[in-house]
């Protein structure tokens, strides 16, 4: 019984010393703003900050999104116009980001993951179809929803998804990310388009066919979106 007292102290204190690591996400910001210095190198909790005196206030305001790009510009029929750290040094170890996507009339933005955050949209005109791919946890359930006009969805981190404009005009949604930079994954891209390419038999094998459908599907996303 002593001995199993000292093992469980002992993981107790283990577990203490353990609990801000294993509970942590994105470090805390230490200062009202650390507007991102750009030039910089980032750390492990964003960019360096830039001199407070050299910041001034329009750090705080952006009109990126105010309008989009052309969703006819690519073959996706979507244009995604980007509001991360990169595009809003204001963003910089606060831990959001916003994203505005316009869709053509068929326009997709396909299947894709965000490594690093959670996504809640809203559609701001149009109707978008959007799907939710579970994990293999979920025995990879389907979720889908035509959301129209002021209706609003929420992405799970790290789960695949996509929106699809099923209306006859155009398309316009908002998303917001809880991360400054939240990544994305391009599924078609990534197994197509991957610089290095990965392995045609490793392609032929894992999706169970023809070594010409493998190189035709290369061909389509050589030189990326």
């Amino acid at each position: 019984m002593e001995h199993l007292n000292k093992v469980l102290t002992a993981l107790s204190a283990t577990l203490l010393l353990l609990a801000p690591l294993i509970m942590a996400t994105d470090p805390d910001p230490l200062q009202d703003f650390c507007v991102a210095d750009l030039n910089g190198k980032p750390s492990v909790n964003g960019h360096p900050c830039q001199p407070p005196a050299a910041a001034g206030d329009e750090f705080l305001f952006s009109t990126k999104i105010a309008s989009g790009g052309d969703p006819l510009a690519n073959p996706n029929g979507s244009n995604v116009t980007e509001l991360d750290v990169n595009e809003w040094s204001g963003l910089n170890t606060l831990g959001v980001s916003m994203n505005r996507v316009d869709f053509a009339p068929g326009g997709t933005n396909p299947p894709h993951i965000h490594p690093r955050a959670t996504e809640v949209g809203i559609v701001i005109r149009g109707e978008l179809l959007v799907g939710i791919i579970g994990s293999l946890d979920s025995g990879n359930r389907y979720y889908s929803k035509v959301v129209r006009a002021g209706g609003t969805f929420v992405i799970p981190r790290g789960l695949m998804h996509f929106q699809f404009n099923v209306g006859k005009e155009a398309a316009t949604m908002v998303v917001s990310f809880n991360s400054q930079n939240p990544g994305i994954v391009f599924v078609p891209l990534t197994l197509f388009g991957s610089s290095p390419p990965i392995p045609t038999p490793v392609l032929i094998k894992a999706l169970r066919v023809d070594a010409e459908v493998v190189e035709l599907l290369k061909s389509k996303f050589t030189g990326g979106y």
